[in-house]
């Protein structure tokens, strides 16, 4: 059963005691038991009443009250109807126990409004026994108050009259003890509920963490595979062209053609090794702690629009041709952004290694303005991948991807074949500038 199940009025309902509870209701009617036994001893040899009761009145009076108080909280209004009824019976056949008796029908009467699973019964039931058993209490005072055998007559009669103060004090009595034992049931009712209410939100708030948790990882996992996949695409692409390259070059036999070659195969060493260097770091972010203070690879991967340069004399080298055009006056950029807009140029840059043709040039165009920076990517080839796609720009992950990250810091991304032949990837991103006083 959960912490809220309700009843048909909306009411939450309290869940059930378990063994524990049950184990300790036993061990109240054992103590109410025994407790009752002794006092009926003590009451019969003080001459409590006049003749002393019947041994089977007693043990009846004496299970009656004790052993339902072993369901008080399963069965809370059955358990008070059977000890009232015990009781009347107990007063009525003259069995020298009040005490005990008293303190069984005070906790039935609490646990009625402490464990009731509907609060209507619960308020029901408890107005029809307090009405019952204020009736009987009243019938009985009104016989006190006219029986002059109360009063010795040789006894001087004061402002209130013996059998009327008798009913009085009984009366005052039974107000304050079924008063007490509704508002103290009431109250534990309520605050049953509030550890419930604390604890289903507690509940929520763990499964909350572990949601976000789950989403924190997915995530990562996301950005570590889009970091991998730039800096392992571009990489891996521009030595596959410089490879090629020098195979060409090894292919003519001559002097030029070695020296091609070997420029060919320096450009892919530096390539190894930058990508190499870009893996380090990205690891490194992951390692977190157990990174050494002052390591190189400590920290995220340091590639910005000031190492634009360099991707383009990648291409280059690869034998591709390449500019970098930077427009307006540079303005520093935060962190994330300056990381982003390189992660756009490299993968707009390998996909047009990729898919221009070897004819190609590619041009790199940065852009700022008052309010904005933007980022072009434009190549005059076609390739035949591109040609098949170029109807359904952002179909691939690699645009995916961008709009992603651009998505991330408040950047838009379009991407689509130029009028004039080739393709153009155009990133901007927003500046905001504070007013200081």
């Amino acid at each position: 059963m959960t912490a809220f199940e309700t009843d048909a009025d909306g009411h939450w309902m309290r869940p059930s005691p378990g063994r524990g509870g049950m184990r300790a209701d036993g061990l109240l009617a054992l103590a109410i038991a025994l407790g009752a036994i002794f006092a009926i001893v003590l009451y019969a040899s003080a001459g409590f009443f006049d003749e002393p009761p019947e041994p089977w009145h007693a043990a009846l009076m004496v299970l009656g009250v004790s052993g339902p108080l072993v369901w008080r909280r399963t069965h809370p209004i059955t358990v008070t109807v059977v000890i009232s009824v015990v009781y009347f019976f107990g007063i009525t056949n003259e069995v020298p126990e009040v005490l005990f008796s008293n303190i069984a029908l005070f906790s039935a009467m609490y646990s009625i409004g402490a464990w009731s699973r509907s609060r209507r019964a619960a308020r029901i039931s408890r107005i029809i026994i307090v009405a019952a058993m204020f009736g009987w209490l009243f019938w009985s005072a009104t016989q006190a108050a006219f029986d002059t055998s109360l009063v010795a007559d040789d006894v001087e009669i004061g402002f209130i009259a013996p059998g009327v103060a008798f009913g009085l004090i009984t009366l005052i009595t039974n107000v304050l003890y079924f008063a007490g034992a509704w508002a103290f049931g009431d109250r534990a009712w309520l605050a049953a509920r509030e550890r419930a209410t604390l604890e289903a939100r507690t509940d929520e708030l763990a499964r909350e963490r572990e949601r976000t948790a789950a989403q924190a990882v997915a995530l990562d996992r996301v950005r570590i595979a889009r970091e991998l996949h730039d800096v392992v695409a571009h990489h891996v692409s521009v030595m596959g062209i410089q490879a090629g390259a020098a195979r060409r070059a090894l292919a003519g036999g001559d002097d030029g053609g070695r020296a091609a070659a070997s420029t060919a195969l320096e450009a892919i060493e530096q390539s190894a090794r930058d990508a190499v260097d870009e893996l380090h770091r990205l690891v490194s972010t992951l390692r977190g702690a157990d990174t050494a203070p002052g390591d190189p690879g400590d920290g995220p991967s340091t590639r910005g629009v000031a190492q634009l340069g360099a991707l383009v004399d990648d291409v280059e080298l690869a034998g591709r041709r390449a500019r970098l055009q930077v427009v307006g006056d540079p303005v520093p950029l935060s962190p994330v952004i300056d990381t982003t807009l390189y992660r756009i140029a490299q993968e707009a840059v390998t996909n047009s290694l990729k898919h221009a043709g070897a004819s190609a040039s590619i041009d790199v165009r940065l852009r700022f303005a008052a309010d904005a920076v933007e980022l072009e990517v434009a190549d005059t080839g076609l390739g035949e991948r591109r040609a098949s796609t170029a109807s359904t720009p952002g179909s691939g992950l690699g645009q995916l991807g961008m709009r992603e990250r651009l998505a991330a810091i408040g950047g838009t991304l379009e991407a689509g074949s130029r009028s004039r032949g080739g393709y153009l990837v155009r990133a901007r991103v927003p500046l905001v500038v504070e007013e200081r006083a």
